[in-house]
């Protein structure tokens, strides 16, 4: 069954985007990374344009973000002053990366852009962690043990106006933190992503911060960064969809929780071949779709054939006359249900561990 977006201006199956956000959620808790990556893709294959797949995806991050991060916060693996710090380059790069957006978007060339951009970070990625996954597997069956130096010094390094991290223990420039923060605030807000995947390698090997303070930081950050995203698109082009966005977030925090509990008992590194031939199968469709597949309308409604329910009157009304406050909503409703999957799952835990204690007295 098929269901009006009435943004978007287009008919898909919800059911569908929730199984495949649900899927990605899964991804994301096994292998600690978002899933913009993978589900904006997804939702362009689906037949919406990536105009408008990009700032839904990144609501439906900020969504998950906000779950993930109010999670670190309760176990306090949480640096807030290097988070900071990023967040500060992540504002201006997302202004930059909006910029751009705009640029783009008037001259009617951001879908090949948002295609492209996602068919080479998609081959780069999946071929790098092929290489890593079949070499840690080749490795694994030789038994073979490298060490590697986990911090190495760059250019980066010497920047000035140095700063104490108390949290990570570091002492460093301020300009380390704020450089990254700003190439993956433009990644954001140009691919709808949360930056992860650039994130979390360059705060271990650039950074260098404790492995136990990257999840909920990496988290932390991707919070400011998707919010400005969402918001900047709310007000600048009215592209975010509450339907859509609705049902995103729903099945990714539920995904997420679930990949959790799947990497607990399984070592997530023996799926990450896995992961990255799924990474270069989607880069090749991205390809295939953008280059030998002729323009359709797919799902498009036009020529005065759109069917508006009640609850699509009612968003798109909404949409329309008071865009601000509908911006908020979005933002409020990712944020709500973010807190309250970490609260509920919060409440689970604790209940489980009272149970296992009277069972063992």
């Amino acid at each position: 069954m098929e269901f009006f977006l009435p943004i978007a201006e287009v008919y898909v199956s919800l059911p569908l985007i929730f199984i495949l956000s649900l899927f990605v959620g899964i991804l994301s808790g096994l292998f600690g990374v978002g899933g913009g990556f993978l589900m904006t893709p997804f939702l362009i294959f689906l037949g919406i344009p990536p105009a408008y797949a990009v700032p839904n995806e990144a609501n439906n991050i900020l969504g998950t973000s906000i779950s993930g991060s109010t999670t670190h916060y309760l176990k306090g693996t949480l640096d807030y002053k290097m988070g900071l710090m990023i967040v500060a380059g992540g504002i201006v790069g997302t202004v930059l990366g909006i910029l751009t957006f705009t640029y783009f978007q008037d001259i009617g060339k951001i879908n090949i852009v948002i295609s492209l951009s996602y068919m080479y970070i998609l081959a780069i990625i999946g071929t790098m962690m092929l290489v890593q996954g079949v070499s840690e597997i080749d490795r694994a069956r030789r038994k073979i043990i490298l060490k590697q130096k986990l911090h190495s010094h760059y250019w980066i390094h010497g920047l000035p106006f140095r700063m104490r991290f108390k949290k990570s223990r570091l002492y460093e420039s301020i300009f380390t933190p704020i450089i990254i923060g700003l190439l993956v605030g433009f990644i954001a807000a140009i691919m709808g992503i949360g930056g992860a995947f650039i994130l979390v390698p360059a705060m271990i090997y650039i950074i260098g911060m404790p492995t136990k303070l990257i999840p909920g930081t990496s988290l932390f950050v991707t919070i400011f960064i998707s919010a400005i995203v969402t918001i900047l698109h709310a007000f600048n082009y009215g592209s975010i969809d509450l339907i859509l966005v609705a049902v995103l977030i729903l099945g990714s925090i539920l995904g997420v929780q679930i990949g959790q509990k799947i990497g607990e008992k399984f070592d997530s590194s023996q799926f990450k071949t896995i992961l990255a031939m799924l990474l270069l199968l989607v880069g090749i469709a991205i390809a295939y779709d953008t280059f030998f597949v002729e323009e359709t309308a797919k799902m498009t409604v036009d020529n005065g054939t759109k069917t508006f329910g009640p609850i699509a009157q009612f968003v798109k009304k909404l949409s329309d006359e008071v865009p601000v406050l509908y911006g908020l909503t979005s933002i409020t409703l990712a944020l709500v249900l973010g807190v309250g999957a970490a609260i509920v799952r919060r409440f689970f835990s604790n209940l489980r561990k009272k149970l296992m204690e009277k069972s063992k007295a």
